[in-house]
């Protein structure tokens, strides 16, 4: 196990595969952590957290808070947010924000006050990330439980996860003290009382008046002139021309919603075949929804494509959300229940047992409308239909279950956390894994791949574009030596796995690297995939079409710089193991955050730093790559360990042919012919060379013999003929 984890700490793969068992052993015996909340609130001024506060109480004993006085009286009481909830960022270590409330469940004040952030450490201002956090002050905790979304966060680009965690870590933090203090109108999080549970054998089949009667049908109704007047009040004037035209009494929304899933209702609904199809559709603990609408709204949209999701609602139930997927929707072709009025769209949606919905709960949809105001621009307004089935179809717990642990409640909304992030960034995902697949095509069947030089040139140009512009300038996603230490570090803090599933480009990359590690070593990263080697790669190319001479270092200076990222990444992380902050901040020798995540935005200091490791590499293709790398160095070092050798030599490279080791890039072919797999790049021009029969000395030779043998061949058969021509008696 020593050995596994001393490899993994020289190599990210094996950091990462290394940590996810090492967590899961960590988790296992961990118990309840003591409070750090006595140490923070010795670094706060009491004024930070409340107006004219002058003073911080003693921590009580039974929860991790402490009142902030004003003349002795309590005005609020302050708390961590690593104390309640899960706070970890992109780091693997805590974001502790300290944060107190009011009486009223008021937020009074909001003090980033500790993070281990790589992206704010090396790019983001920190002053940006304090100012979104404080901007929390004054948040009124029950009006956010109803209704926050995704678009109510301040969002810093180039920080998205670090601002989710924050947001995440402070609403629940705040509710969870809210209601262990009972403050503004909460009440603890234990139930004190029976349950309800949906009873199944409830209720009876009845007709659509009844239904809609006993509340088991809720019905929303917005009509022309109501949502006219609503986009008015955005202030906004240019809604004004999209206004829905006359009569204003229109129905613009008119929706019905029941809980379908639950039998008397499902089967007055739907039909008895129809009902006993869901039932075949449902597993175990999956709820169903039928939501049928009119009026001049679709609760679809015309912009739905199958493999998509629906956009326009979803079901809220406290801190829980879903959004409903094509797999999870089915048309409904007619209403059963007598009575039942026409409908434009009849539809059932699936609510799955992993969204952690309470079907005999109060629950609400809400609907997103839109206005286009631009060619691309919308304006949005949200409204709700709230629902909560009649206690006719539910029957009473005889006694109340128990309350979730602290851990459970904190990794279900962890896990709900890393999984919207996912979601919001599904397009980006679904990109990268097709270039992953594409570049695992061109590796697999490389001999294909290369057989045309020209148009293997345009594939990689067109390949390193994407990597530079779509991976790196516009998704950020970029490898950094800083997660290899973190990650280390983390094996011996407060390490989870989830942590890796917080930003999903980074997490498909080090899951491509491990893997394409195995086959290929460290080029198809290092060649392909990272930004910051495709804009030293392309800069060059330019270079090269402007004319600029190339500089050929002897091959005795050029193997000995080699060393250099590699005393560099063991100098990182020996640093890391004394401190890893210190670590961070001299990880500032990796210019991507600079020319990479923040474009060159950023102090002069920084950015003269990035252009000076570019300015060589217009002379000396990828100069950075080459000789001062860490991650280079720190990914090669595993790489050793690659099972298969699958760049294809002829037994003259290197003796007497030096062609391929003239023409290498990175000049990683030693003289004597072998590939050294620690500096090459999987660039595969080696192998473009291998099947061209304009360049490589050894098939220009065998076409030469293969033509010589063709023609001697032809010679002799031209003789025999001539001989056998010339006798009148000789036979064939």
């Amino acid at each position: 196990m020593r050995v596994g984890i001393a490899r993994a700490a020289l190599g990210r793969i094996g950091a990462h595969l290394i940590a996810a068992m090492a967590c899961l052993a960590l988790l296992a015996g961990s118990g309840a952590a003591e409070s750090l909340l006595p140490k923070f609130l010795g670094e706060a001024d009491p004024a930070e957290l409340a107006a004219g506060a002058d003073a911080f109480g003693p921590v009580r004993a039974d929860a991790a808070v402490a009142p902030v006085l004003k003349a002795g009286e309590t005005v609020a009481w302050a708390f961590l947010t690593s104390d309640w909830v899960p706070t970890t960022g992109y780091s693997g270590k805590p974001i502790h924000v300290l944060a107190a409330v009011s009486p009223e469940a008021v937020l009074t004040g909001v003090k980033l006050v500790k993070h281990s952030e790589p992206i704010v450490l090396v790019g983001i201002p920190e002053a940006r990330i304090r100012e979104v956090t404080e901007g929390y002050s004054g948040l009124d905790l029950a009006k956010a439980q109803a209704h926050h979304d995704a678009e109510d966060i301040d969002i810093v680009s180039g920080a998205t996860v670090t601002i989710m965690v924050i947001d995440d870590s402070i609403l629940r933090a705040g509710i969870k003290v809210a209601q262990a203090l009972g403050l503004g109108g909460f009440t603890a999080a234990a139930p004190t009382g029976p349950t309800r549970e949906i009873d199944p054998a409830a209720g009876e089949v009845t007709d659509w008046q009844t239904l809609a009667g006993n509340g088991a049908l809720r019905r929303f109704v917005l009509d022309v002139d109501t949502v006219n007047a609503d986009f008015a009040a955005l202030g906004d004037k240019r809604t004004a021309k999209a206004a829905e035209p006359a009569p204003g009494d229109d129905h613009y929304v008119d929706l019905w919603a029941a809980l379908v899933s639950q039998p008397a209702i499902g089967r007055s609904l739907l039909g008895e075949a129809a009902f006993a199809n869901l039932q075949k559709r449902l597993k175990q603990g999956d709820e169903a929804i039928l939501l049928a609408g009119s009026g001049r709204w679709s609760f679809k949209g015309s912009g739905y494509v199958r493999g998509g999701i629906f956009d326009r609602i979803q079901v809220i139930q406290g801190e829980i959300s879903h959004r409903f997927r094509d797999r999870e929707h089915s048309r409904v072709v007619t209403l059963a229940a007598e009575g039942a009025p026409e409908f434009a769209e009849k539809d059932i949606f699936i609510i799955p047992a992993a969204a952690g919905f309470d079907p005999a709960a109060p629950w609400r949809l809400q609907m997103l409308v839109q206005r286009a105001v631009g060619p691309i621009e919308k304006v949005f307004r949200t409204y709700e239909l709230a629902y909560d089935i009649p206690s006719l179809y539910t029957r009473a717990l005889a006694a109340a279950p128990q309350p979730e642990t602290r851990a459970e409640v904190q990794e279900g909304g962890r896990d709900a956390l890393w999984l919207r992030i996912w979601e919001t960034k599904r397009v980006q995902v679904i990109t990268l894994a097709v270039a992953l697949a594409l570049l695992s095509g061109i590796f697999f069947f490389q001999q294909f791949a290369t057989r045309n030089a020209r148009t293997f040139a345009v594939l990689r140009n067109l390949y390193l574009v994407f990597t530079l512009v779509f991976l790196g300038w516009y998704a950020n996603a970029q490898l950094s030596v800083v997660n290899v230490l973190a990650v280390f570090s983390a094996m011996f803090s407060e390490f989870r796995w989830d942590t890796f599933l917080m930003d999903p480009l980074i997490f498909l990359l080090w899951f491509a690297t491990a893997a394409a590690i195995l086959f290929w070593a460290r080029g198809a990263y290092c060649g392909w995939l990272c930004p910051f080697g495709a804009l030293q790669e392309l800069s060059n190319k330019l270079a090269r079409l402007a004319r600029v001479p190339q500089v050929k270092l002897p091959w005795g200076l050029h193997e000995r710089l080699w060393a250099v990222k590699y005393i560099l990444f063991l100098g990182l992380f020996g640093m890391s193991l004394y401190s890893l902050d210190l670590a961070e901040h001299y990880a500032e020798v990796e210019p991507f955050k600079t020319a990479i995540i923040l474009k060159f935005a950023r102090p002069l200091p920084y950015v003269l730093f990035a252009l000076a490791m570019l300015l060589p590499g217009l002379f000396i293709e990828r100069f950075y790559c080459r000789y001062v790398c860490p991650l280079g160095g720190g990914l090669a070092i595993p790489a050793r360990l690659h099972m298969f050798r699958w760049l294809k030599r002829y037994r003259e490279c290197g003796n007497p042919c030096q062609r391929c080791a003239q023409d290498c890039p990175v000049e990683a072919i030693h003289p004597t012919g072998e590939i050294n797999p620690n500096e090459c790049i999987s660039c595969l021009n080696c192998q473009v060379l291998y099947q061209d029969h304009a360049r490589c000395p050894v098939v220009i030779a065998k076409d030469k013999r293969r033509a010589k043998d063709a023609q001697s061949a032809a010679a002799l058969a031209a003789a025999t003929a001539r001989d056998l021509g010339g006798h009148p008696n000789a036979r064939h």
